[in-house]
C-alpha cells in the first residue's frame, strides 16, 4: 500500500468518529441511544442488518468458498423468498406487539427470570466470540494486504477496535446505522473493482467458467445423505434459511433493529431491504470468486506462494487486492474490509450494551437515577466490552478450518439454542422453564458434536475433512433441541398437573 492508500483508510476511519460525535451530541437518554427512539428509516435499518450480518468474515469467505470449493454455496439465495415470508408474516407480527429494548424481556414474560438470564447470557457469549473472530480475521487479511507478518495482527486488531468502539460508544444506534450504510457502499464498490480489474487485465470475460472446474472444486451434489459431504445445494438452502430466521428471532442485534422501526409494515420493509442488499452484494462476491479463479488459472505465476489454487483459496482475495490493484483503488478496497469489521463490531457492542443495561443492571435495580447518568454508564460499558473483544480475539487463531467453516463452528453453536428459547416462549403453549432448559442443553451438545466432529471422532479417512459437514451444525442442534424440548415440556406439564390432582 502506498501513502495515498493509507490516507484514504485513515480518512474513512476518522469520518466514522465524526458521525458518532454528530449523533451523540443530540442524545439525552438510552432509548435514543439503543433504538433511535423507535422511528428510524426502514431502508437504513435493512442495510444496517445486512452490514452487521455480512462482516469481514463473509466478505472474505464467499469469494474463497466459490473459488476453492465450487458455486453450490450460491444456492443460499434461492431460500430468500421463503425467509422473507417467514419473518415478515410469522415472526414480526408477534415481536412488534411487544416493544422492548432487550429481546430477552419477552422470555421472562412467558417462561420466567431463569430463561431470560439464560438467553441474555448465551447472546453475550455468542456476540463476544463473533466479534473476536471477525476482528481477528480482518486483521489477518489486512496483514496479508500490507505485506506484514503475523506479529502485526494484534496491533491491527487494537486500531480497528478503537475506531469502531469510539463512534459506537459516542453515537449509539443512529451512528451505527449511518456508518453501516457507508460501509455497505464501500464493500460493494470493492467487489465491483476487483471484477473490473480482472476483466481489464485478461482483456475480457474469458475468466468466467463454462464447465465444472474439477481440478479445483469439490463435488457438490444437489442432496446427500452422507453427513460428511461438505456442501450440498439443499444443505446450503436449509442452512441459510435457518440461520437468518434464527438470528432474526433470537439475536438482540436483529431484534433491536426491528424495535427501532415504527411498526410491522416498516419492519417488513427493513427485512426486504436486508435480503435484497444481501443478494446483490453476496452474488457479486460469488462472481469475484469466479473472476479470481480464472485470473490465477491464466496467470499461475502470480499465486502468492508455492501450492495449488485450492489450498490458498482464502488468501487469494486479499493477495489480489494487495498485489494487483493500483494505488487509491487499493486504499478504497482496504477501507471496505476495515468497514466490514467495524460494521459488525459497532452493532455487537451496541447490542451487548443494551442487554447488559436492560437485562442485568436495570432488571436488578441498578439503574442510575437520571437519563444522562444512564447514558454515561451505557457508553462506559461499550468501551469495556471493546476491551474484552480485543483480548478474546487472541484465542481465535486456534480454531481450525477455512473462513466459512470457522464461522460456522463458532457462531452456530448458540444461534439455534437462542432461537429455541423464543420458539418455545412465543409459539409453544405448554412450554415451561425446566423443559426449555433441557432443550437448550441438548441443542448445544448436539451442535458441539457436529462442529468439532473432526476433533472428537477423527477426520474422514478418505477426504481428511470433518465426518459431519459444517452445514449440519445449526439444523442438527435445532431439530434435536426442539424434539427434546417438546417431550421435556410435556413431561413437566403432566407432572405438574398430576401433583395438583393429588
Amino acid at each position: 500500500m502506498t501513502l495515498i492508500d493509507w490516507i484514504l483508510v485513515f480518512t474513512y476511519a476518522t469520518s466514522t468518529i465524526a458521525v458518532g460525535w454528530y449523533f451523540g451530541r443530540k442524545q439525552k437518554d438510552t432509548k435514543e441511544y439503543f433504538i433511535g427512539s423507535g422511528s428510524m428509516n426502514p431502508v437504513l435499518i435493512g442495510v444496517s442488518l445486512f452490514a452487521t450480518l455480512l462482516s469481514t468474515i463473509s466478505y472474505l469467505a464467499i469469494p474463497g468458498e466459490v473459488l476453492g470449493k465450487g458455486p453450490a454455496y450460491m444456492a443460499v439465495y434461492l431460500s430468500y423468498p421463503f425467509i422473507f415470508l417467514t419473518l415478515a408474516f410469522v415472526i414480526l407480527p408477534v415481536y412488534m406487539k411487544n416493544r422492548v429494548t432487550s429481546a430477552y424481556e419477552l422470555l421472562e414474560q412467558r417462561l420466567g427470570l431463569s430463561v431470560r438470564m439464560l438467553g441474555a447470557a448465551m447472546f453475550l457469549t455468542l456476540r463476544l466470540v463473533w466479534m473476536s473472530l471477525l476482528i481477528y480475521m480482518t486483521a489477518k487479511a489486512i496483514a496479508i494486504m500490507i505485506g506484514a507478518g503475523d506479529e502485526t495482527i494484534p496491533w491491527i486488531v487494537i486500531v480497528t477496535a478503537i475506531f469502531a468502539i469510539t463512534y459506537t460508544s459516542v453515537g449509539g444506534l443512529r451512528a451505527v446505522v449511518i456508518t453501516d450504510l457507508m460501509q455497505s457502499l464501500l464493500l460493494y464498490g470493492g467487489a465491483l473493482i476487483v471484477i473490473g480489474t480482472v476483466t481489464w487485465k485478461l482483456g475480457g470475460f474469458a475468466w468466467f467458467p463454462t464447465e465444472w472446474q474439477s481440478d479445483v472444486w469439490d463435488k457438490q451434489p444437489l442432496f446427500s445423505i452422507d453427513p460428511s459431504t461438505r456442501v450440498t445445494v439443499a444443505g446450503s438452502m436449509l442452512w441459510i434459511f435457518l440461520f437468518l430466521v434464527c438470528t432474526s428471532m433470537g439475536d438482540q442485534v436483529s431484534v433491536q433493529r426491528f424495535m427501532s422501526t415504527k411498526d410491522v409494515r416498516a419492519a417488513r420493509k427493513a427485512i426486504a431491504m436486508q435480503l435484497t442488499t444481501a443478494f446483490i452484494v453476496g452474488s457479486t462476491l460469488g462472481v469475484v470468486g469466479l473472476a479470481l479463479l480464472g485470473f490465477f488459472q491464466v496467470i499461475p505465476d502470480l499465486l502468492p506462494a508455492d501450492g495449488s489454487i485450492k489450498s490458498q483459496a482464502d488468501q487469494l482475495f486479499p493477495h489480489f487486492i494487495a498485489a494487483q490493484l493500483p494505488p487509491v483503488v487499493t486504499g478504497l478496497v482496504v477501507s471496505g474490509l476495515f468497514a466490514a469489521a467495524m460494521s459488525s463490531i459497532d452493532s455487537g457492542v451496541n447490542s451487548i450494551t443494551a442487554v447488559v443495561m436492560t437485562d442485568f443492571l436495570d432488571r436488578f435495580g441498578r439503574k442510575p437515577q437520571s437519563g444522562k447518568q444512564h447514558l454515561r454508564v451505557a457508553r462506559s460499558l461499550a468501551i469495556g466490552i471493546g476491551v474484552i473483544v480485543v483480548l478474546v480475539s487472541t484465542l481465535m487463531k486456534y480454531v481450525p478450518g477455512n473462513f466459512l467453516a470457522v464461522t460456522n463452528k463458532t457462531t452456530n453453536l448458540l444461534t439455534g439454542p437462542i432461537a429455541l428459547l423464543f420458539i418455545f416462549a412465543l409459539f409453544v403453549p405448554f412450554a415451561n422453564a425446566p423443559g426449555v432448559w433441557i432443550a437448550v442443553l441438548a441443542s448445544i451438545a448436539t451442535a458441539a458434536l457436529a462442529a468439532f466432529s473432526g476433533v472428537i471422532f477423527g477426520p474422514d479417512p478418505v477426504t481428511g475433512l470433518d465426518p459431519i459437514s459444517f452445514q449440519l451444525i445449526l439444523p442438527s442442534g435445532l431439530i434435536v433441541g426442539l424434539l427434546v424440548g417438546i417431550v421435556a415440556c410435556k413431561l413437566f406439564s403432566w407432572t405438574k398437573k398430576s401433583q395438583k390432582f393429588h
